[in-house]
């Protein structure tokens, strides 16, 4: 398998899409944050110094999806047309899970703009609680799933 953001010299270039067809792309990424009890319960209580950590932690992470492609440099620009974020908490191991979900109808697909708002959700989240606990954990971001495009679906849990 060759690289596609590689042409025949080695050099990086953007992938061109332009003969793809506009088809409905949907990713959805997750990822979690462990803390300790204190942090936890700032967060869960709305009682952190710095205010509503999960409101904040929401938009900039919706905010990410929207800026992908001036942070990863081969990444296309791409008019999204839903972006969210929902956070569950985890009291028994004091951890905050992220889930991100993007979609967009275009060529090339969505899946770094859901990775790009989880990971931003929760790097908020660790700034907004570092006061509290500098040992915070950011932990198993990943792809959970994505729909649309030649590749089809893809489903994290589902065998190669």
């Amino acid at each position: 398998m060759c690289f596609s953001h590689i042409d025949a010299d080695g050099n990086a270039v953007m992938v061109d899409v332009t003969e793809k067809a506009d088809t409905h792309r949907r990713a959805v990424a997750a990822g979690s944050i462990r803390m300790n009890e204190e942090a936890f319960a700032a967060v869960r209580d709305k009682t952190a110094r710095k205010g509503d950590v999960l409101g904040v932690a929401q938009v900039a992470g919706i905010m990410a999806t929207k800026e992908t492609s001036r942070l990863i440099p081969l990444c296309h620009g791409l008019g999204l047309t839903a972006s969210g974020l929902q956070f569950f908490l985890h009291p028994e191991s004091s951890e905050i899970e992220a889930i991100c979900t993007v979609q967009c109808d275009g060529k090339t697909g969505v899946e770094m703009e859901a990775l790009t708002g989880v990971t931003v959700a929760l790097l908020t989240i660790y700034d907004m609680c570092k006061a509290i606990d500098k040992r915070m954990v950011l932990r198993d971001i990943h792809l959970v799933e994505k729909e649309g495009g030649k590749s089809g679906r893809f489903l994290f849990n589902s065998a190669p």
